[in-house]
């Protein structure tokens, strides 16, 4: 079945679960690490697929295998010890089941997502909402509900995780254009010449001065629409257009490693005809830039959606 999900044509539904190899990874989205395994494991059920696992562990802890909370969660998956006892999985076959190990985590989370996906795949609507709301809920309160809980907590998880499953797939048809791009171009523009400021966000005790994600956030800002603090974090704020698809407004970024999105070091507003404005560096002004250099990594068409699901912290 073909089902156009906000601005994806996607075989299988992104949201419903394609499986089947049918959704793939944006570039670099996810740390070149762990991709083949997010790639892999996220079409090991119906209800899953690789972006939205990928959005999962993202959410959860940002790809850090060492990320401890204060609730005890562990590893790249976040699995709480009991659960790990339960359901972790020995998924590189070395006979050790390391909830540190994302070669253990990674699997052990995708298949805890399809065993809950398996107890309520009777429950009517969304197979994947429905399996998403089992995890933060558990199955009996889908069960009970026959569908999405009306839990404030439950239905925030649910929105959070689908929209951010949007910045990790591959878009197969061009996205829509942003309505707040000209906003924050407009805005960006008004700075171009401000002194660039490591840390800037244009206060006036910075002197109105900006670095590269401060402007970026501070256009944004500008268009109703709140950007977290720095580049790599801002790249999952939507989908993502290809070089030739380009439109005024997208973020554009820039990494040492085009492979991974966490080593995104440098971000701009793209204006059109291959320029962006942006606040490039100590000693410089903000000010229009190429971005056909050897460090572009990619864009995002930040959308409201996508910019709320984002973590404060990861």
């Amino acid at each position: 079945m073909l089902l156009v999900v906000g601005v994806y044509l996607v075989a299988g539904n992104l949201v419903n679960g394609a499986g089947g190899g049918s959704v793939s990874l944006a570039k670099g989205a996810v740390p070149a690490a762990y991709s083949s395994l997010v790639q892999k494991w996220g079409n090991l059920c119906s209800a899953l697929n690789p972006a939205l696992l990928a959005a999962q562990l993202y959410q959860e802890s940002g790809f850090n295998p060492n990320a401890k909370s204060p609730a005890k969660a562990e590893g790249i998956a976040q699995f709480i010890p009991g659960t790990w006892a339960t359901h972790g999985i020995d998924g590189n076959g070395d006979g050790v089941r390391n909830v540190w190990d994302p070669n253990d985590a990674i699997p052990s989370a995708a298949t805890y997502d399809c065993q809950l996906a398996s107890y309520v795949k009777d429950v009517p609507g969304n197979q994947s909402e429905n399996m998403l709301a089992s995890y933060n809920a558990g199955a009996y309160a889908v069960i009970k509900y026959q569908g999405v809980p009306p839990y404030a907590e439950t239905k925030n998880y649910v929105k959070t995780i689908t929209s951010l499953e949007q910045s990790f797939a591959a878009p197969v048809s061009r996205v829509d254009p942003s309505e707040q791009a000209a906003t924050a171009i407009t805005y960006a523009q008004s700075k171009l010449g401000t002194p660039y400021l490591w840390g800037g966000n244009g206060t006036a005790d910075q002197g109105g001065r900006f670095d590269c994600s401060g402007l970026t956030k501070a256009a944004f800002e500008s268009a109703g629409i709140t950007l977290p603090r720095v580049a790599n974090d801002q790249y999952n704020a939507g989908p993502h257009p290809q070089r030739a698809e380009l439109l005024p407004g997208d973020l554009v970024f820039f990494s040492d490693d085009l492979t991974n999105s966490r080593a995104i070091r440098h971000v701009g507003i793209y204006v059109g005809g291959g320029y962006m404005i942006d606040a490039p560096r100590t000693g410089a002004v903000i000010r229009f830039d190429p971005i056909d250099t050897p460090d572009y990594f990619g864009a995002t068409r930040v959308t409201e959606d996508g910019a709320k699901a984002l973590p404060t912290t990861v």
